[in-house]
């Protein structure tokens, strides 16, 4: 019965053995259990508990950036109203025929010096059309880096009143905008004589004047040329002289090309008469030899 037991204690022995042997390949550091969760790996094996990446770093917040662009947003507002190189210097004169540079330049009222972002253009604008009435039309332009441009276009006469020993400019609208002592060429006299009662008194001076401005207007070049005054009594009631003393009865304002046409016409057909009637463009006629 003492068999036995020996061959039970060297099991045992043998097993103790073994263990020891197992701990002892796996190293000094090898767990002695299964590893819990929160260790240095993730259980998907991305990274540790200090960063996406296990490295410990973190993303940058947006501050910076905010910060970035707030000093961008600084140093554009500096160039272009406190630096000096946005500075306007001169102002450039286009369009103009009997202005002069200087002239629409003083009228503008800019002083060179301050930044060209703070010139208000539209009061420029309003300027110009108020203390030069010559100007039709304007239009201020920055010219980047230190220029203001100042595009004008000016009123044409196509006709002239005449009073006081002068002669006021009339452009196409009726609108007397320059007095000078001598007409310019090529355009006619404008001579206002209403005719008393009848229609003619609904209407004022300044319409009249712009219905005989409107018909000086649309006359083809050679026959303006030719004419020589634009008198007007009534709204309907227009002529024009022409030179070698003819007459023309013109009408109103309206058909103005058909009559221009048809007045050619008869100036060709019968160039001794005197009287051509246009009123009608569809029935003109010519009498007086």
């Amino acid at each position: 019965m003492a068999v036995p037991a020996i061959t039970r204690r060297r099991a045992s022995g043998g097993t103790a053995a073994t263990g020891r042997r197992s701990r002892a390949q796996d190293g000094p550091g090898a767990p002695e259990g299964p590893e819990l969760p929160g260790g240095s790996g993730g259980p998907d094996g991305s990274g540790g508990p200090d960063g996406p990446d296990g490295s410990g770093r973190r993303r940058p917040g947006p501050l910076p950036l905010v910060a970035a662009v707030l000093l961008l947003a600084a140093f554009g507002l500096w160039a272009v109203y406190g630096s000096p190189w946005l500075r306007m210097r001169g102002v450039e004169v286009l369009g103009t025929d009997r202005l002069t540079e200087q002239e629409v330049r003083t009228a503008a009222g800019v002083s060179p010096g301050g930044p060209l972002a703070s010139v208000d253009t539209a009061a420029v604008e309003e300027r110009l059309r108020g203390r030069l009435p010559r100007i039709a039309s304007v239009e201020a332009v920055r010219s980047w880096p230190e220029t203001l441009a100042l595009e004008v276009t000016e009123r044409e006469a196509v006709a002239v009143l005449a009073g006081d020993g002068r002669f006021t400019e009339v452009d196409a609208d009726g609108v007397g905008y320059a007095t000078v002592r001598e007409a310019p060429g090529g355009v006619p006299v404008i001579r206002v004589d209403p005719a008393e009662g009848g229609a003619s008194a609904r209407f004022g001076r300044d319409r009249l004047v712009r219905e005989a401005a409107a018909v000086a207007a649309g006359l083809p070049g050679q026959l303006r040329e030719r004419t020589r005054t634009v008198v007007v009594r009534s709204y309907d009631g227009i002529e024009l002289h022409l030179d070698g003393g003819r007459t023309v009865v013109w009408g109103s304002s309206h058909e103005g090309a058909r009559k221009a046409r048809a007045l050619l016409a008869l100036t060709k057909a019968a160039k001794d008469a005197e009287r051509y009637d246009v009123s009608s463009p569809g029935t003109p006629a010519a009498t007086g030899s």
